[in-house]
């Protein structure tokens, strides 16, 4: 219950300060002991040797994993100078649509990075997973995985509220036109009436199925490079026995935007500005995923803004913003016990939570053969002549 304000203030003095100490210590390996070493800080409001006086209550700043992270930034490009402004040179603007988990989001100021509270078991969740996120990561840098930046908790009145900083999915200069968190799973996976109310709604895969039942089209090297990174993505999930997590799909349809811009051209000036490229290596749903694609491929790639060229069934334009989300429920005895007691109740293989081997392959199944399509191949004229129903060539 911590007064917003009150807690930006405290993540943003946290972190000038973390980053700023870690800054003076020299660069090295990361070794094992680091993944669990916890650095703590008192914040009294008048100020002390360390930390600058501020009107917020006293609160105490933990930093988890410093070194770790500090190579995780590295690794995605980002420069402390840079993660230390893009966090706190503005005021963070708080997301209003806050998860089904109750989390509070938080998004800087240039749209670069996602700040997310996460609850105790989450945090101590992504502590242990370090060590296997940092091999991953060194054989891996391009996944749909979430892209951790670093993990902090701020205590203040008997209170400890943990946050992690992400990679941000979906930048606020791209208009998303439809969202959908799929899981591969049919059972329930309808947005509720409330969640239909919202501005801007999260569809589930009944929606998608129903929405666009011929799925999403890309061009063959998009698709394969695509299908290959889930599937390396869900290897290492199952591999840390996790489960229930979900692809992140947004979709921003270039033609119905430009349609869009000429409506309101009417009435007042569209803004014509170009969004500023995300800094961040990888960091976009494009450099997420591996292979031939992001060499040029067929589809021209001139004006995408980070997103994944691809096309409806109607032909129309669309780019999409894509990233695995909720990974940090891990598939313990809860879990269990819920699929238990599902299974007796319902048809065991719709309901969504799983063994995590099944669940990844049912989520890959999905993606790859409902949610996103490879552009069919028009068939060259040399074939059909040779099927004996020749088509006359135009000149």
């Amino acid at each position: 219950q911590t007064t917003s304000s009150a807690l930006k203030g405290a993540i943003q003095l946290g972190i000038t300060h973390t980053v700023g100490s870690l800054s003076t210590k020299p660069e090295r390996d990361v070794l094992m002991q680091d993944f669990y070493v916890v650095e703590s800080i008192f914040f009294p409001s008048e100020g002390s040797n360390l930390t600058p006086a501020h009107h917020y209550n006293d609160f105490r700043f933990k930093t988890y994993a410093p070194v770790a992270f500090r190579y995780f930034r590295e690794l995605f490009g980002i420069r402390p100078d840079d993660y230390l402004y893009s966090l706190c040179s503005e005021p963070l603007i708080e997301l209003s649509n806050s998860g089904a988990s109750g989390s509070l989001f938080y998004v800087s100021s240039d749209d670069e990075f996602i700040i997310k509270t996460v609850q105790h078991k989450e945090a101590e969740f992504l502590q242990k997973l370090l060590p296997g996120y940092y091999m991953n990561l060194n054989q891996n840098p391009r996944t749909l995985l979430p892209k951790f930046y670093g993990l902090y908790c701020v205590q203040a009145g008997g209170k400890n509220i943990r946050i992690v900083v992400m990679n941000n999915l979906l930048p606020r200069s791209v208009k998303m036109h439809l969202k959908y968190d799929l899981k591969g799973s049919t059972y329930k996976r309808r947005a509720s009436q409330k969640e239909r109310e919202k501005v801007f709604p999260t569809y589930k895969d009944l929606d998608f199925m129903q929405d666009i039942p011929d799925g999403l089209f890309l061009d063959s090297d998009m698709y394969n490079a695509l299908c290959k990174t889930l599937q390396r993505d869900c290897l290492v999930l199952q591999s840390f026995k996790i489960m229930d997590y979900s692809l992140l799909v947004a979709i921003h349809n270039i033609d119905l935007a430009q349609r869009e811009h000429a409506m309101a051209d009417g009435t007042s000036q569209a803004d014509t500005r170009r969004p500023a490229a995300q800094k961040a290596l990888y960091s976009t749903a494009m450099e997420s995923i591996q292979g031939e694609a992001r060499r040029g491929g067929t589809i021209e790639t001139d004006d995408q803004m980070g997103g994944i060229p691809a096309r409806n069934a109607r032909g129309e334009r669309l780019l999409l913003y894509i990233g695995i989300i909720d990974v940090l429920q891990s598939y313990r005895f809860v879990k269990k016990l819920e699929h238990s007691w599902k299974a007796l109740v319902h048809d065991g293989d719709t309901v969504s939570v799983h063994r995590p081997s099944f669940y990844a392959e049912r989520f890959q199944q999905f993606m790859c053969n409902t949610a996103f399509k490879k552009i069919p191949l028009k068939p060259s004229p040399s074939k059909k002549s040779r099927s004996g129903t020749a088509v006359p060539r135009r000149s």
